[in-house]
């Protein structure tokens, strides 16, 4: 097998199996991607399609106003509720939200129009690990900086009480100066999944990569299964091929089970021991972060470069993009909104209000004085509304003796659109008061909503 230390510039042949598409659909890949908005709310020039799965396209995309290249997820609403995934989606950015690390590709905002919702994420230039490994195994001396990257990733994700769970080279990117950034966090898990017994019990994963015990179906450790992972990816590094890998499923599950596999004859004995603890098969005694972290392969070459990463506070007041409009106005990004309990579940219906039980929320591209001037006035045609004006951007609308009172407050989303927020309090009469901005007030304001592009 040959052997890879130069960048992925040479027409790959895959040492093992793999269900990437082929090249020759990268034609009708890019025709495809007409299928998006090229100037995505202003904020994005939307480019060529990187590529396409079952419920997601990626394009390649230039923020309009710094010029940064990032990657645009659009997801499909109507396939995501078909399939019942919204809670999956909604984890998923819950998820990247938490994470700023140099080895993990960055979410920056989360924008949605009727038909879909756009994750913008960091743009990997140098592509998928996948790609490099398919052209020959990989020194030790690279196979070990791949590797403590990962690990300096993977820990960090278990330091926030996230568990990647689907850890494998195609689920690995490389940057510009070719270093790994950890990606696709669809079936990650948080701390909060973890059921009484402590164990996640949610069956999922890459069968070449799956570890022994979820397998057994008996409840797994989030945690040691990333290490098992871990530990294939390892191998692929300084093999070149899988350890565990039979066109028979049942067969191949067999090997994994009983941990059946052997070091190509070219491993180091260092290498060796380490691999042997990553895939033990007994979850109890396989090696932790923690164990990786004094091993003593595991700490020659760069590690002095990134342990530090590992020991750094990271600033997540900056997790996403910010700016400021024009007139001086705070953008709200959609961490804001999130953070401040808009349940984005609604985006997932045919139209973009999102109703709580104490609310709604909908977006506008008209400019907030024009909002504020119109809800002002109809109001007033409703003799017994008091209407105030708030500080800031809002409006108070009150009536029936403070039984009936309405708030409405604008936060600007960008340059060209507000979410309007309309915050109501039922009084001694019951659901019957809000009737009055239901049927009578909000209706006319309908010429306020702004209509995505699909």
């Amino acid at each position: 097998m040959q052997k890879n230390d130069a960048s992925p510039d040479q027409n790959p042949t895959p040492p093992y199996s793999s269900s990437r598409s082929s090249s020759a659909s990268t034609s009708r890949l890019n025709e495809m991607s007409a299928e998006i908005n090229q100037n995505l709310f202003g904020k994005y020039e939307v480019g060529r399609l990187l590529g396409c799965g079952a419920f997601a396209k990626v394009y390649h995309a230039r923020n309009v106003q710094s010029g940064q290249s990032v990657a645009i997820k659009a997801v499909s609403k109507q396939k995501v509720v078909k399939s019942n995934l919204s809670a999956h989606v909604m984890r998923e950015i819950s998820i990247m939200r938490r994470l700023r690390h140099p080895h993990i590709v960055r979410l920056y905002e989360v924008l949605a129009t009727k038909t879909k919702i756009y994750f913008v994420i960091e743009f990997a230039k140098g592509g998928e690990l996948f790609a490099k490994i398919a052209k020959g195994r990989f020194s030790e001396d690279l196979s070990r900086k791949y590797f403590q990257q990962l690990i300096s990733a993977v820990g960090y994700c278990h330091s926030r009480g996230v568990y990647h769970r689907d850890l494998k080279p195609e689920n690995l990117l490389l940057d510009e100066n070719w270093n790994l950034k950890v990606t696709d966090f669809g079936l990650s898990a948080l701390t909060e999944q973890i059921r009484p017994d402590g164990l996640l019990h949610t069956l999922c994963g890459t069968p070449a990569y799956v570890a022994p015990e979820i397998l057994g179906k008996q409840g797994y450790d989030g945690a040691k299964v990333d290490i098992w992972s871990c530990g294939i990816i390892l191998f692929v590094l300084n093999a070149g091929y899988l350890p565990f890998n039979d066109p028979n499923l049942m067969v191949m599950y067999r090997k994994i089970y009983k941990g059946e596999y052997r070091c190509p004859k070219w491993t180091s004995p260092e290498l060796k021991r380490l691999i042997m603890q990553l895939l033990d098969s007994n979850p109890e005694t396989r090696i932790t972060v923690e164990g990786i972290y004094k091993d003593p392969w595991f700490r020659k070459g760069g590690w002095k470069e990134i342990k530090p990463q590992l020991d750094k506070e990271f600033d997540f007041s900056k997790l996403c993009l910010d700016g400021e409009s024009s007139s001086g106005e705070k953008y709200l990004n959609a961490f804001d909104i999130i953070s401040s309990g808009l349940d984005l579940s609604g985006l997932f219906k045919g139209n973009n209000n999102v109703e709580p039980v104490d609310g709604e929320r909908f977006v506008s591209a008209e400019a907030p004085a024009k909002i504020i001037d119109t809800i002002e006035e109809v109001a007033k045609k409703e003799s017994c509304v008091k209407v105030t004006k708030k500080p800031g951007l809002g409006v108070r609308l009150e009536a029936q003796n403070g039984n009936f009172v309405v708030v409405v407050e604008i936060k600007r989303l960008t340059e060209k659109l507000v979410m309007v927020e309309v915050k109501k309090r039922e009084g001694r009469g019951g659901p019957n008061n809000i009737l009055l901005w239901k049927d009578k007030i909000r209706p006319q304001l309908n010429s306020l909503l702004h209509q995505p592009d699909e």
